[in-house]
């Protein structure tokens, strides 16, 4: 027996709700076999001086190479990469592992603010890795801060950002708007020629912690099992919505989206 095989190179979030944490619940829902390789141990806190701990380039690609050699991969997406010299060395091994679905999540900010990509290495995340990508998933900040453009008001503003996108080389762009004021939660993709919108209720919560790692893994997993990229695109949309729906507060400031709302509250 097999099932298809998903890797995950990103940070790993200690308290349970983004990163590894988030892809791994994800790609158990959707019935994939998940694997990952730990960039960094992200772990804010008020008692300790230090919160975010990148790993070695040594131990990430053996975490890679371990994926590869032992159960081989069908989808791959990146998360929280850090560093420049991490996002080059992620690139080289995706080349070398030959996978065709890449899915990379420029995540550059966390929700509680902290700097999850330093910013000398946005130049190398554009050219290593967005030229590689299958599908690439900013949110509205991280579009902008990739192009060096004003967050986006509007779908209008969105489409245009996803135009420029796109022309940096990735197949697809999938730009996220679930912080645009005034309109429903509407994502634009777009693969250089067609531009879709995809709508779904705004969820009034603070509690979305994690919910673009799980889009990401969720298209990613999606791939992994030949679906096409709007089919993962509407499907990964569709489950993250619940999560949201159905999000988990700890009374503890932002809560994190329920990955098991899909199975468990429909």
């Amino acid at each position: 027996m097999s099932i298809p095989r998903v890797l995950s190179i990103a940070g790993s979030a200690s308290q349970g709700s983004a990163g590894i944490q988030a892809d791994l619940k994800t790609f158990e829902e959707f019935d994939v076999y998940g694997m990952s390789a730990i960039t960094a141990i992200v772990a804010n806190n008020k008692t300790t001086d230090q919160g975010i701990f990148t790993q070695s380039l040594e131990a990430i690609e053996a975490q890679v190479y371990a994926s590869l050699e032992h159960v081989g991969v069908d989808a791959l997406k990146t998360g929280m990469l850090f560093t420049e010299d991490i996002i080059k060395r992620s690139a080289e091994l995706i080349r070398y592992s030959e996978v065709r679905n890449i899915v990379v999540d420029p995540v550059m900010v966390g929700k509680m603010g902290s700097q999850l990509l330093k910013d000398e290495a946005i130049d190398t995340l554009v050219k290593e890795l967005l030229p590689m990508a299958t599908i690439i998933t900013p949110n509205l900040q991280e579009a902008a801060r990739i192009l060096g453009a004003p967050v986006p008001e509007s779908p209008e503003d969105m489409k245009a950002l996803a135009r420029d996108l796109q022309s940096l080389g990735p197949d697809y762009v999938l730009v996220k708007g679930g912080a645009l004021k005034d309109y429903p939660a509407v994502d634009i993709l777009f693969d250089g020629t067609s531009m879709v919108e995809l709508e779904s209720e705004r969820v009034k919560t603070v509690h979305t912690s994690g919910a673009g790692c799980t889009y990401s893994a969720a298209i990613a997993a999606e791939l992994a099992k030949g679906k096409t990229v709007e089919e993962a695109v509407r499907k990964a949309k569709s489950f993250v919505t619940s999560a949201i729906v159905h999000a988990l507060s700890f009374d503890r400031g932002i809560g994190s989206a329920y990955h098991a709302a899909h199975r468990t509250k429909n």
